[in-house]
């Protein structure tokens, strides 16, 4: 039986229970909610994994529920929504979604998305064999605990945000071209990541940087990528 519960969220039944037969066939188990409010309520009232969630919902959007949610938990978000514009993609992603999958979706390509977050979430810290604690100048990762801190004090990233620092400080000093960051942190080919891995660096950098538009630690190597500097 699969450990993990995944919370769906969509205002339309018909799309909740097409997705909880997908899930159960894979032996996840499947909470669901219509709105966003009840989202909130079931994940104070069980352990989640994982949330898939529609963006067009009465009383809370997708959106105003991934920005509440973000703020205590840092469980994996992929965000469904029939919206296809760039800008509806990258405000997901800006408010703390790992993921965004349009609809109508493959339901293969949907369950492929949710076994790859739950892998990261569960198993984070996993480029390397060992666990290791990297301090960059005050900037701390702990692979352990799964913790960065900045000079003693703990940083709330993301599941996603978490493996981008991490792939950077293992390697601090390389640089990695945005296609690079998305295959090895999404694992999945970088076809137009350019948007999707620049809205997590400008995320990043304002919880790490004190002065996020003149960094000290996450780099910009113009026409190439980015790197965490030595």
């Amino acid at each position: 039986m699969n450990p993990y519960t995944v919370l769906v969220v969509d205002d339309e039944e018909e799309i909740r229970n097409a997705i909880e037969i997908y899930l159960k066939n894979e032996g996840i188990t499947v909470m669901k909610a219509s709105d966003g409010i009840e989202a909130i309520e079931k994940l104070h009232e069980q352990t989640v994994h994982l949330i898939i969630l529609d963006v067009m919902m009465p009383r809370l959007d997708g959106i105003s529920t991934t920005f509440k949610i973000r703020e205590e938990k840092n469980i994996p978000i992929i965000i469904l929504s029939a919206k296809t514009e760039d800008t509806d993609k990258i405000l997901g992603l800006q408010m703390g979604a790992d993921d965004y999958v349009t609809k109508p979706f493959n339901p293969m390509e949907l369950i492929a998305r949710v076994k790859s977050q739950l892998r990261r979430y569960v198993a984070l810290g996993t480029y390397e064999g060992m666990k290791k604690n990297i301090n960059l100048n005050g900037l701390t990762l702990d692979q352990s605990a799964k913790e960065v801190t900045v000079h003693g004090e703990p940083v709330k990233l993301t599941p996603i945000e978490y493996k981008i620092v991490e792939l950077l400080m293992l390697n601090a000093g390389r640089v990695f071209s945005i296609d690079e960051i998305y295959e090895r942190v999404w694992n999945e080919p970088g076809y137009n990541a350019e948007n999707t891995v620049a809205v997590h660096i400008r995320k990043i950098r304002g919880k790490i940087e004190i002065d996020p538009k003149n960094p000290r630690y996450l780099k910009v190597v113009w026409g190439i990528g980015y790197k965490m500097e030595k």
